[in-house]
């Protein structure tokens, strides 16, 4: 049985399942119904971050525009363009075991494509989530849904897995940006043209 996260709330991925290696990163949300004038596109990343909390190199953030890490370690499996349909609505498949030495923190993040020209937000969207699964069994082994009333942010953090000794532990997030992609690039370290 999954185990259910609270904000701020953290778990040991490894400790308890040895030998564990790859995992399933999903993350889902369903559109309120408010007509925008346009369909939300909704995107996922991962910003694979060092012991500063930042990005080392520009190809540490994986998303719908570079959607493998140079080490083969995050992948992101493609962009979901509507959202539509139960289940995941993107997913990153992540080898812990191939995660450069550099790396301690794996930021996944939601952000809202063109936010602002949509006249969209968090607000309109509900029922977000991130789990994790073991790629090898299927099996959900947490999950975080987030509760959270958002309002005018275009941008959440749902989560983040980090190592923490020689062990990997997942730190339910949920917190909101507003600025969209470009607000988390620029807190992350990552230059946007």
């Amino acid at each position: 049985m999954p185990v259910s996260l609270q904000k701020g709330q953290k778990v040991s991925l490894t400790k308890g399942n040895p030998g564990l290696t790859k995992v399933i990163v999903g993350l889902g949300w369903d559109v309120n119904g408010f007509d925008t004038g346009g369909d939300f596109d909704l995107d996922a990343a991962a910003f694979l971050l060092t012991d500063a909390g930042r990005v080392s190199d520009q190809k540490d953030f994986v998303f719908f525009g570079n959607l493998t890490h140079p080490s083969g370690a995050v992948n992101h499996l493609g962009d979901n363009l509507t959202g539509a349909g139960e289940g995941d609505d993107e997913q990153i498949r992540i080898d812990l075991s191939g995660i450069p030495a550099g790396i301690t923190k794996i930021a996944f993040t939601v952000t809202i494509y063109e936010a602002e020209a949509r006249h969209q937000n968090f607000g309109q969207v509900s029922n977000a989530f991130v789990r994790i699964c073991n790629e090898a069994t299927g099996e959900e082994m947490l999950r975080y849904d987030l509760g959270e009333d958002f309002s005018i942010e275009t941008a959440v953090v749902f989560g983040e897995l980090y190592k923490n000794g020689g062990e990997w532990k997942f730190n339910a997030i949920g917190s909101g940006y507003q600025g969209g992609l470009a607000a988390l690039c620029s807190n992350y370290g990552v230059e946007v043209g």
